[in-house]
């Protein structure tokens, strides 16, 4: 029995002649755990996208960043990452805590290599699991259901360029988001982040930052 297909990538399957190709490949690429090899290359990423599903079945993705090892595999069957300070909206957590199906995709886009990796997950508040990162309000605990490899033959190779100067690094203090010093959001902000703002620079307009944003400024 199938891991990844139901009836609807079935029926494409036959319609398209690949039911067989699509058999073998999972056979040959998908496992039930993580292995050496795979665990090495999630813990050596900086990145990953998260497919999450609300209450109601509606999908969203979002990219997620840290610096390498910010994905930690626990075991082979678990897999944890930090939810840092954004923008308050909690979609991906939030949908976590609803619905806890996710899909994640790690790149590797100088190479390129892509691991995708299912499951099922829960929002943590442990002690423990929040220790292992800095500044984490929040930790993702993703029970694994199947990690496979995908081709990468339509994936675009690129360069890393630099690092983002808001990850959360021991021994530094983190950058405040130059967005929460807009001038629209400053009587919406949470006491924490209010207090922030003057020793950050004062509050900016929005547009400037929105400028700062289409010239690729590190400090948008």
């Amino acid at each position: 029995m199938s891991r990844l297909f139901h009836p609807s990538h079935r029926a494409l399957q036959d319609e398209f002649g690949t039911r067989v190709l699509a058999d073998k490949i999972e056979e040959i690429a998908c496992r039930e755990v993580i292995g050496e090899a795979e665990k090495a290359f999630i813990e050596s990423r900086d990145m990953l996208f998260i497919a999450t599903v609300d209450a109601e079945g509606f999908p969203t993705v979002s990219y997620k960043g840290g610096d390498p090892g910010f994905v930690r595999v626990i075991d082979e069957s678990t897999l944890v990452f930090p939810s840092y300070d954004g923008n308050g909206m909690y979609l991906s957590m939030g949908n976590i805590a609803a619905r806890g199906e996710v899909g994640l995709l790690f790149m590797d886009f100088e190479k390129p290599h892509r691991l995708r990796v299912q499951g099922r997950a829960e929002l943590s508040r442990e002690p423990a699991l929040l220790a292992l990162f800095k500044e984490a309000d929040l930790v993702a605990k993703i029970t694994v259901r199947a990690v496979f490899q995908n081709c990468p033959r339509y994936v675009h190779r690129y360069e890393k360029v630099a690092a983002s100067r808001y990850v959360p690094r021991a021994g530094k203090d983190t950058p405040l988001a130059t967005w929460k010093r807009t001038e629209d959001i400053q009587d919406f902000l949470p006491d924490r982040d209010a207090a922030k703002v003057g020793a950050a620079g004062g509050t900016i307009p929005t547009e400037q930052w929105i400028g700062m944003i289409i010239w690729g400024d590190p400090e948008a």
